[in-house]
């Protein structure tokens, strides 16, 4: 069973989304770091870039694979975790804390999100395929 935190809200692509008013920050879920095993690289855009929900806006490479991450919400990169470049491990250790990603500022607010039952719910089902 992962651990997902309730005050957050997901997507099917294994990212978290933390809103704070027009603001939100992102990161991979712990399911998603533990399918990809050490994370030893992440590529984050640079600030002031703009994505559309579902594209891609940076990399995690693991010792398994490098995976896309996807914009969960449609906005501008307002911030990078700096810390997450230079130390990739933190993605592993504290991925709802010190792992976030970006953080993104938006103007519509975003739809289509999971609820923690809900991505709780897609990883059951998804385990049991």
């Amino acid at each position: 069973m992962s651990n997902v935190p309730s005050e957050l809200q997901y997507t099917k692509e294994h990212e978290w989304v933390r809103i704070d008013g027009n603001s939100a920050v992102v990161g991979i879920t712990e399911h998603a770091q533990r399918e990809l095993g050490d994370v030893v690289f992440v590529e984050l855009p640079d600030v002031g870039k703009s994505f559309e929900v579902g594209e891609s806006f940076g990399n995690v490479e693991s010792v398994k694979a490098v995976s896309e991450i996807y914009a969960p919400l449609s906005g501008e990169i307002i911030e990078i975790n700096n810390e997450v470049v230079d130390s990739p491990e933190l993605v592993n250790e504290d991925p709802y804390g010190d792992g976030w990603l970006v953080k993104f500022s938006f103007t519509t607010a975003p739809s289509g999100l999971l609820s923690a039952d809900a991505y709780q719910e897609y990883l059951n089902d998804e385990a049991n395929k």
